[in-house]
């Protein structure tokens, strides 16, 4: 074992607090990695296992709960699910949208469906953010917002 993860975890996090990104403007970034992210790499278990030993450490250091990033991950995971040809439903998507345009390639699909994945990028984020940040509320049964390292 390298222990890779939990040096980046550590590394990450201080470089977060140095530059002071460390308010809920950093999971705008978060967010927008994860949607990044799930352009090339379709399964979201494979993607969190991937991604949450560097930055659920990373982000807790920095004071946020595991929940609250989880949650983040999903939003950013979800969004561009319909805009990736690695999401393993991608094919039949396109296959029934064949039925009623029968010129309908790849691209055509994907330019389709990007005004939605925008829309539901910045929606959810903002509804994220109102949640959790304005309105203080947690995102699950007894799951706190903030995360005391001791």
């Amino acid at each position: 074992m390298t222990n890779l993860g939990t040096i980046f975890a550590v590394v990450g996090a201080q470089f977060l607090q140095d530059i002071g990104l460390t308010g809920p403007g950093l999971f705008i970034f978060f967010i927008l990695m994860c949607a990044v992210v799930n352009l090339s790499l379709g399964s979201s278990s494979a993607q969190w296992a991937v991604t949450a030993p560097i930055f659920v450490p990373m982000l807790m250091l920095v004071g946020y709960s595991p929940e609250v990033i989880q949650t983040a991950y999903r939003i950013g995971d979800s969004v561009t699910n319909i805009i990736t040809p690695m999401m393993s439903y991608f094919g039949l998507i396109l296959t029934f949208a064949l039925r009623y345009q029968k010129n309908l390639g790849l691209g055509t699909l994907i330019a389709a469906m990007l005004p939605y994945s925008i829309f539901f990028l910045i929606g959810w984020s903002a509804l994220f953010f109102v949640w959790v940040f304005v309105f203080n509320l947690p995102v699950g049964p007894g799951s706190p917002t903030y995360f005391q390292a001791g």
